[in-house]
């Protein structure tokens, strides 16, 4: 079922995800001969990432960077720092990704990120070094028009900020589109913080309304 050398029988998101494909393949129709694409992600990146901590000694942490398909355009997707992130997670997630885009019509394709590490456990300083050290692992696979960073789980705007100006140093110019979800005074949009918890409410508020559901008390 897995057809993946590197994926285990109990990776239960990435075989969730193989099952919902499954699942709506019967009603593909002539749509049904590339649904393999959606089987196997593009590209598959796993990082080390050392830094020097506060107290002189030096850590390793496993990250990763998952581009499932670019057919419609550069990857688009968050980074997440969680201690159990792992690259089963960040492959399904980037698939999920990849349906999302299409499904709103948006030029983009999937992608996905993380670091396995607890980012409560770190001082602003060695997550900003760990920030830069990912950022710069991973720079040769994103860009404004290869793949698209966002936060995620365990990130913020000050980690999207360090990747863009990691990024661009590389590049010799600012790249404010390399990422989203940075400071707004670094280009980011207004409302970005607060847009996922508006969209839950807005999704609620219309299945409220469909199922004739009072707000107030619900």
């Amino acid at each position: 079922m897995t057809n993946l050398s590197y994926i285990q029988a109990n990776d239960a998101a990435w075989l969730t995800f193989l099952e919902q494909i499954e699942r709506v393949t019967p009603y593909l129709n002539h749509l049904k001969e590339h649904i393999e694409v959606l089987k196997r992600p593009k590209r598959v990146l796993i990082v080390d990432v050392p830094i020097v901590m506060d107290d002189g000694s030096i850590q390793h942490f496993e990250g990763y960077r998952v581009q499932h398909n670019l057919s419609r355009g550069p990857g688009k997707g968050g980074i997440r720092y969680h201690p159990d992130v792992n690259l089963n997670e960040v492959m399904a997630l980037s698939a999920w990704m990849t349906i999302k885009t299409a499904v709103l019509n948006l030029p983009f394709g999937g992608a996905k990120g993380g670091v396995r590490v607890d980012p409560r456990q770190l001082s602003p300083r060695e997550l900003e070094r760990l920030t830069r050290r990912y950022t710069s692992e991973i720079s040769h696979i994103i860009g404004p028009q290869k793949d698209i960073p966002a936060p995620d789980v365990g990130t913020n705007q000050h980690v999207m900020g360090w990747i863009m100006d990691t990024y661009s140093s590389g590049q010799g110019h600012t790249v404010t589109s390399v990422v989203t979800g940075k400071p707004v005074h670094l280009g980011g949009s207004l409302g970005r913080v607060k847009a996922t918890g508006r969209g839950v409410f807005v999704t609620g508020r219309e299945v409220a309304a469909k199922i004739n559901l009072p707000i107030e008390g619900a």
